[in-house]
């Protein structure tokens, strides 16, 4: 009883500062606001004590707008309300919150911002919210521990264009219709079942499902519109001929089980970050039939197609990679002498070819045989005599002699793989 007599005589306390302060500005402080603000403090608590909350001082509720730690104002019909709410200092030395979030948040319904920065708060998302807070523009709960599903209800804020929930423990699946943003990253957690088609209208250009639970094959129609795809660490399986790649920068497949050819359009200069590793893809690496719109790649461009089936010749157009992986796969022939070049002239930084069955690296028109320092090349296991140890750098994990048995190359150089 006590406590709740307490709880009673707060709010009206509230009260009370709020209607005396109320008189002597020109914009009404939204007592609404305020008390959602005060609610919020039952549930969450600074992991530091006075980290955040020491400046919400309810006995000043005049000062919400210009002292409340992580709160921004605008006026709204004369009367300020809360339009930005920042949940923690944000600060990398800061633990963050703890607790969870009280469903009081619905009441800020002027919000078009929402940021819970790194913590420890637990529990679910408040369901209503994508009812409620309707302004919602920005909406990030990134790195805490909250549970359960995604909200069906965020696919009613239309304004959105930001949603973070990534390095949560978040279960279930995606909400089918929860596709109107541009920026959705859901990395880290527990989702499950099938990615969901994206409609012909998505703006998605930003989208991060990497490291979850994901399941069988991608959707028939991928958003034209993404620029940035990551979809590493699950368990899809299947083609990937429907991702559009007209307008991607940055790719990452990798640790699924894709299989089938790499589509002729991802590789483009455009598309300089490449991870498809850890797959079974299969077949060889082809240029489309018209190269007019390919543009070399250049630096700071990755591409890695290790650990897959890949076969034929090592493709010329990947000379210009700066980091380049195309070991463990089932490569034939000699080295273009390109790549030779571009690794020792410094503008390839890392080829690895290693564990494939390569017959030949020519060095017989280098006048110099060291390596530019920083660059790493490794050749091992392959169907020839490797360069000189001064002339290789090769991971822990290459392992094994340093070539292939005989038996194996030709066996497999007669069209029978020998993995």
């Amino acid at each position: 009883m006590n406590s709740n007599k307490s709880f009673i005589f707060r709010h009206i306390f509230l009260l009370i500062l709020l209607t005396l302060t109320a008189h002597s500005h020109s914009q009404q402080i939204s007592a609404i606001d305020l008390d959602a603000l005060l609610h919020l403090t039952y549930t969450l608590t600074d992991v530091k004590p006075g980290d955040y909350f020491s400046t919400w001082n309810f006995t000043s509720p005049e000062n919400m707008c210009t002292s409340f730690n992580g709160v921004t104002c605008s006026i709204i019909n004369n009367e300020l309300r809360v339009t930005s709410l920042f949940l923690g200092t944000g600060l990398s030395d800061s633990p963050g919150l703890a607790g969870t979030i009280s469903d009081s948040i619905y009441n800020l319904t002027e919000l078009t911002q929402l940021i819970l920065y790194p913590g420890i708060v637990t529990g679910f998302i408040p369901q209503e919210i994508g009812s409620k807070c309707n302004k919602l523009r920005v909406l990030s709960l990134t790195n805490n521990r909250l549970t359960g599903s995604i909200p069906e209800s965020l696919s009613g804020l239309l304004n959105l264009h930001t949603l973070d929930l990534s390095h949560n423990r978040l279960t279930g699946p995606i909400p089918p219709s929860l596709q109107k943003m541009k920026v959705m990253v859901l990395a880290f957690n527990r989702l499950a079942g099938k990615i969901p088609d994206f409609s012909s209208e998505s703006e998605v250009m930003h989208l991060d499902l990497r490291n979850n639970m994901f399941s069988g094959t991608l959707p028939e129609n991928m958003p034209l519109s993404v620029r940035y795809l990551s979809l590493s660490g699950n368990g899809l399986w299947g083609p990937v001929n429907s991702i559009r790649s007209e307008n991607l920068v940055y790719l990452d497949l990798s640790m699924n089980k894709f299989s089938g050819p790499v589509p002729v359009g991802f590789f483009k200069g455009s598309l300089s970050s490449m991870y498809l590793q850890r797959n079974n893809f299969s077949g060889e690496i082809l240029l489309p039939s018209t190269s007019a719109g390919f543009e070399p790649y250049g630096p700071g461009s990755i591409v890695d197609l290790s650990h897959n089936y890949l076969s034929g010749d090592i493709p010329n157009f990947l000379d210009s990679v700066e980091t380049l992986f195309l070991n463990n796969n089932h490569f034939t022939g000699k080295v273009p002498q390109s790549y030779v070049e571009n690794v020792f002239a410094g503008t390839t930084r890392t080829l690895y070819l290693q564990h494939n069955y390569i017959t030949d690296f020519p060095l017989e028109n280098r006048r110099e045989f060291v390596l530019p320092d920083g660059v790493a090349l490794c050749l091992s296991y392959n169907c020839m005599v490797p360069p000189p140890v001064g002339l290789t750098a090769c991971p822990l994990s290459a392992g094994g002699p340093v070539s292939r048995p005989f038996r194996q190359c030709s066996v497999f150089q007669s069209g029978n793989s020998m993995g």
